[in-house]
């Protein structure tokens, strides 16, 4: 009997040695009992040293003090498979592994211990990172050929002085285009200040942008500078610069000619130490042919213009989207999904994207909200992502469609109490409902909302 234990333990350390990847077992109380070669290779640590000391002694891995995953298995039984950590190896380096576990049991069922296999992802890992600075540009992440050709010139056009416009699609990304100019300019450690053009009311914009001085009208007890002051030195960005109406399009078109400002009710100049950047969804050239926008202003605004293309013209880079948006929400949200499953990725690359990046990102957001599962699954998109790819039952479309008309009004009245519970201010009611300033100046146009 002793002697078929021994042939069966050699047996078992040959099966060790010829596997690739980590493995080590331990006893009831974290011990180390086996140690293969590949473990050896992986950690730095020979097996000598390796045996009969705590695993979180070897390891120090992120998870041995607060959730050690063979500790949770001998104790629920339930397996780890694939899941993502790092340890320290004996050089005191780094490494990301991916780990699986298993219950050792006898022949009675008797925990005796656990079994982990561990597989060294340095090299996996490193290739993510290389793709990633081929494919990113400050935060912006595109393999397209057309989004490269602005990356190559935005460095040069980012050291000159000259005003840049931005044109494209809502959620293209045109809010962090003009964060990188800022970045890569000999301004960059000035201020940088936005202002959303389309949320600022046209009677105020003028004493918000260019301040204003004591008794310039009925409540201004004391000066107050604008925020063309606050930005003295750096960086002016005004988003949705289309929705300018004409009689804020002159004060900007002449802060442009002149470089210089007055405050309200001041008769001083001040000169506007600046870079302007701007940006827009609409077809300027269109607003222009329509009376809508100045072509005076247009041609000072587009000394560089840029077309941003739709995330339908560039479809070749939704995978790496996908991939770094589950990067970042896994940071945020302490999860560890690792990616979509095939059938996911094949509804993502064919949706149309009418609100381009930044739907794709809410797609994602959206998963990691309903997911408990390490890849997600078509169950975890939205249920507008499936009808438009065709995968909602018919039962499930009938539901959507008669809930659809209810959920609209239930928005609807959700903004209205919302901006009446915060006195008619869309800074606090837009924190209050999650979404940016411009979103809810969107909703409350659709829904023909006015400040209360």
């Amino acid at each position: 009997m002793a002697e078929k234990k021994l042939k069966d333990l050699k047996f078992f350390k040959v099966i060790l040695e010829s596997i690739a990847d980590g493995v080590f077992t331990v006893d009831n109380q974290r011990r180390i009992t086996s140690f293969n070669h590949a473990a050896e290779k992986i950690t730095g640590i020979p097996e000598e040293k390796a045996i009969g000391r705590k695993c979180y002694e070897v390891f120090h891995s992120d998870i041995c003090e607060t959730g050690c995953q063979l500790e949770k298995t001998m104790q629920t039984g339930n397996v780890a498979i694939d899941q993502p950590v790092r340890i320290i190896d004996a050089e005191g380096r780094t490494v990301p592994i991916s780990i699986s576990t298993a219950v050792l049991r006898d022949d009675d069922g008797n925990v005796l211990g656990a079994v982990e296999t561990f597989r060294d992802l340095s090299a996996i890992e490193n290739l993510r990172k290389e793709l990633e600075k081929s494919y990113s540009f400050e935060d912006i992440i595109s393999k397209s050929p057309i989004m490269h050709k602005i990356f190559a010139i935005l460095p040069d056009v980012a050291e000159s002085e000259s005003t840049v416009l931005f044109q494209g699609p809502s959620g293209s990304g045109k809010e962090l285009f003009a964060r990188a100019v800022h970045n890569l300019s000999p301004r960059k450690d000035k201020p940088y200040v936005v202002i959303n053009c389309g949320t600022l009311p046209p009677q105020l914009f003028e004493s918000e942008l260019f301040g204003y001085v004591k008794g310039a009208f009925t409540d201004a007890k004391k000066d107050k500078d604008g925020k063309l002051a606050a930005a003295n030195g750096g960086t002016v960005f005004f988003d949705e610069v289309g929705e300018l109406p004409q009689s804020t399009q002159v004060k900007l078109l002449r802060l442009l000619q002149e470089r210089e400002y007055e405050p309200l009710g001041s008769t001083t100049a001040i000169k506007a130490d600046i870079r302007i950047v701007a940006a827009t969804n609409q077809d300027l050239k269109e607003q222009i042919s329509q009376g809508k926008f100045r072509d005076d202003l247009y041609f000072r605004l587009a000394v560089v213009k840029f077309d941003l293309p739709p995330l339908s013209r560039r479809r070749e880079d939704i995978p790496y989207l996908v991939d770094h948006f589950i990067s970042n929400f896994n940071a945020k949200k302490g999860k560890n999904v690792i990616g979509v499953s095939p059938k996911v990725m094949e509804i993502l690359m064919k949706h149309e994207y009418n609100g381009n990046v930044r739907e794709l990102e809410n797609i994602i957001e959206y998963c990691f909200a309903v997911t408990r599962e390490r890849i997600i699954q078509p169950s975890n998109l939205p249920s507008e992502v499936l009808e438009a790819a065709g995968e909602l039952s018919q039962q499930e479309q009938a539901g959507k469609v008669s809930s659809s008309a209810s959920k609209a009004d239930s928005e609807e009245a959700l903004i209205r109490d919302t901006l009446r519970e915060c006195q008619g201010s869309r800074k606090k009611a837009a924190e209050i409902l999650g979404i940016d300033r411009t979103t809810l100046w969107r909703k409350m146009k659709k829904y023909g909302i006015e400040i209360p």
